[in-house]
């Protein structure tokens, strides 16, 4: 039973933070940290993300069917030059940042920095005159390649695309709706990189049934992220979610401080 909530919880915590600036993997960091789940396994993890895909594909299930009719068309061929600098930065940098991710030595400032870029995302929100249709091949690998950049732990992938588009004068409907696009590819390459290292990787420290409650909490929670994110921006603020990473990435800095980190 202990193992099924804590997967629940872990479930939960990734859904939400993966679609909402926050940072998914910053706070996993967190949650099994004082779960007490340093090693959750590398199926839960696996099927954590694929639980996030999941919700992704539910919110945007009629741009998906259009790009499985037509693979080639000039969405998919957006997607296509966004996920190049992400492969890239993720595959030549992997080592590296899965051993930041696991020490957690630098989640207090990344999460200082997420707060910084929300505050500068929401100044800048209502300033884009690009409609989703008007998105470049230039805009799309500019964000991909920030997307790229999120790879460390607590920089927020959807914070830093969503500001990303922003920036390259995007109106905020479209920002939201591109980077949850172009989260499809990378939380795909993800399972599958995670998959592969299943085949050599055979011990697992969580039963299926927890495995089976976190993938669902991670389907629901990020269905309604997404949903709440939408809505987010088109008519709230990015603020609070800037005050909150603060708030845990100064808390985090103390505690390193004074030696209980």
């Amino acid at each position: 039973m202990e193992e099924l909530w804590k997967s629940f919880i872990l479930g939960i915590i990734q859904g939400f933070t993966e679609f909402l600036p926050i940072s998914s993997t910053g706070h996993l960091v967190l949650g099994r940290k004082y779960l007490g789940m340093a090693e959750a396994g590398l199926l839960l993890d696996t099927l954590l993300h694929f639980g996030t895909l999941i919700a992704v594909m539910a919110v945007f299930w009629d741009d998906i069917v259009h790009l499985l009719k037509h693979p080639f068309s000039r969405l998919g061929l957006l997607l296509v030059v966004g996920t190049i600098p992400t492969a890239i930065i993720g595959l030549s940098f992997e080592d590296y940042f899965e051993e930041i991710s696991r020490t957690g030595s630098t989640i207090g400032a990344e999460f200082i920095i997420t707060g910084f870029i929300l505050w500068w995302a929401d100044r800048i929100k209502d300033k884009g005159s690009k409609s989703f249709e008007q998105i470049s091949y230039k805009d799309a690998f500019f964000i991909g390649t920030l997307q790229g950049a999120a790879i460390l732990p607590a920089i927020s992938r959807s914070g830093l695309t969503i500001a990303g588009s922003l920036f390259m004068g995007i109106q905020k409907e479209a920002a939201a709706r591109f980077s949850f696009l172009l989260s499809l590819p990378a939380i795909f390459g993800a399972c599958l990189l995670q998959g592969k290292k299943l085949v050599t990787n055979e011990s697992e420290v969580i039963g299926l049934f927890p495995l089976l409650i976190g993938t669902f909490a991670a389907a629901i929670a990020g269905y309604i992220a997404v949903r709440w994110m939408l809505n987010i921006l088109k008519r709230g603020s990015l603020k609070s979610f800037a005050y909150y990473v603060w708030g845990v990435g100064g808390i985090i800095i103390v505690l390193q401080i004074l030696g209980k980190w």
